[in-house]
């Protein structure tokens, strides 16, 4: 691929690239800004490629892919792994010991019993949820400096569904980088997204995060610059028996629903680490998570709980210390009424057509 940004056009004319791919059961969604449109179209192309590549590799849901390998044979033997995988499931696995097994990429079996595997969930029986528990947990998987992995409990299988897209965005943002693009947002869906410098003309890029009360509004909205982040809610996959509420995000050590949390949201410096803490302190709730920030420097939780009154939530904002700023960590709390008002677009539902339009500066 030639870099079309040296050639020569006028310096003030700036193009806007958008365009949305189906992968990994979501819809990502790449806008860039750069000098030539033919450049940016032929990038956004070899980010896509490269998730698709992903996918084929990580996806469960994928015969042949190696994590499905893995699940049926890690079980019965050491599998030998290759490098890419490997590094992801050791930072998995950190990310489960950091957080006492709120995070794991284990919890399969609790999804199936729950119905939410390929399913919209169902109510399951206690001795369901407790057969499914001893077929889960990230102490029995293990990992060895020859690459290998082995499963000491039998029915164990890897689920990379809390961390393998905001592991994407992240490969998506190397080639991105590789490329010169200096100005690009990259999302999944509504999960995780990184924010690569900022649009032409601004300092930051805008990001709404969905109010959980009212989800065809923002409940508030960020500036990211060279940040990632990550949200997880419980509108996103649920069912009702009778007038009770039950979502997708289990707390992996009770293979049960979370109570008193209806979203949490993280800002880190990669889409990865976002994208597994914002399950792991969904899990965790606040005073676990204030906990966990003390000696992890550069992140920031933010927690919408629910409150008594009808459409109204509670906000906390949890943030620990810039080591390299030397600042301290702190806290913030709001009580916020959420009256329902014109939706606010989310920057990832966008068109799945591909195009390019000046922009001046």
């Amino acid at each position: 691929m030639t870099n079309a940004l040296s050639e020569n056009h006028c310096p003030r004319e700036v193009f806007r690239y958008e365009a949305s791919h189906a992968a990994m059961a979501t819809e990502f969604t790449l806008v860039a800004y750069g000098r030539d449109a033919t450049y940016l179209a032929e990038v956004g192309n070899e980010v896509f490629q490269e998730i698709d590549r992903l996918e084929a590799r990580l996806s469960k849901f994928n015969p042949a892919s190696e994590i499905s390998t893995i699940n049926r044979a890690a079980g019965k033997g050491p599998v030998q792994v290759g490098p890419e995988l490997f590094q992801l499931l050791s930072e998995s696995l950190q990310y489960s010991v950091s957080t006492e097994g709120s995070f794991d990429i284990t919890a399969g079996p609790l999804l199936r019993a729950w119905g939410f595997f390929r399913g919209q969930g169902s109510l399951p029986s206690c001795s369901q949820i407790a057969m499914a528990l001893r077929r889960v947990g990230y102490r029995h998987l293990h990992l060895r400096s020859d690459r290998t992995i082995h499963f000491e409990v039998d029915g164990l299988e890897l689920d990379l569904g809390a961390i393998g897209k905001g592991y994407a965005v992240d490969r998506a943002v190397d080639i991105l980088r590789r490329y010169g693009i200096a100005s690009a947002l990259v999302s999944s869906g509504t999960s995780s997204l990184y924010a690569l410098g900022a649009p032409p003309g601004e300092q930051a890029w805008q990001i709404n995060l969905r109010n959980p009360v009212h989800n065809d509004a923002a409940a508030e909205t960020l500036q990211l610059r060279d940040r990632a982040l990550s949200t997880s809610g419980n509108y996103e996959k649920f069912f009702y028996s009778g007038k009770k509420k039950y979502t997708h995000i289990l707390d992996p050590t009770t293979g049960r629903q979370v109570k008193n949390m209806l979203a949490a949201t993280v800002v880190a410096e990669t889409a990865c680490t976002a994208d597994a803490l914002s399950t792991a302190f969904f899990v965790m709730g606040v005073p676990r998570t204030r906990k966990y920030l003390k000696p992890h420097s550069g992140l920031k939780a933010i927690f919408y709980l629910p409150e008594n009154r009808k459409a109204a939530f509670r906000r906390v904002v949890l943030e620990s210390s810039f080591k390299s700023k030397g600042t301290s960590g702190n806290e913030r709390v709001s009580r916020i009424h959420s009256a329902s008002g014109k939706a606010i677009a989310d920057l990832s539902a966008t068109r799945t057509s591909h195009f390019a339009e000046p922009v001046t500066l």
